[in-house]
């Protein structure tokens, strides 16, 4: 949890109970609390302004995103697929494997037959 241990957080547990008082702890939860939904109620608000104004002004949001959600989607679903389909040989990743390896060897080979000053060390 936030990157502390167990015997951080009691330590910092303790400490608080220390500096508040066992009885002031949960005001200042209840209090945290509601300064962390105000923010972000406010960042709720600021985004939907700012989301208001740009289509009042002809603004298409997803003209400057570049469709990048849909893209995102896509790679979504064509990894579930292959997540699916893993045991088929035909589809799943050994047919990656094997796709990328096929590119992969020609191109070896060209490199491997270059001549002149910059020659692969073997």
């Amino acid at each position: 949890m936030f990157g502390i241990g167990g015997s951080e957080f009691v330590f910092i547990l303790f400490i608080a109970i220390m500096l508040f008082g066992a009885d002031k702890i949960p005001e200042v939860a209840r209090g945290l609390g509601k300064g962390m939904q105000q923010l972000r109620n406010a960042t709720d608000d600021i985004k939907s302004e700012i989301q208001k104004t740009a289509a009042d002004n002809g603004l298409d949001t997803n003209a400057l995103t570049g469709g990048l959600s849909e893209e995102v989607n896509k790679v979504k679903e064509n990894f579930a697929k292959i997540m699916e389909n893993s045991n088929d040989k035909s589809f799943g990743l050994d047919k990656i494997t094997q796709d990328i390896n096929s590119e992969i060897a020609p191109m070896k080979e060209d490199i491997e037959s270059l001549e002149g000053p910059i020659k692969r060390q073997m």
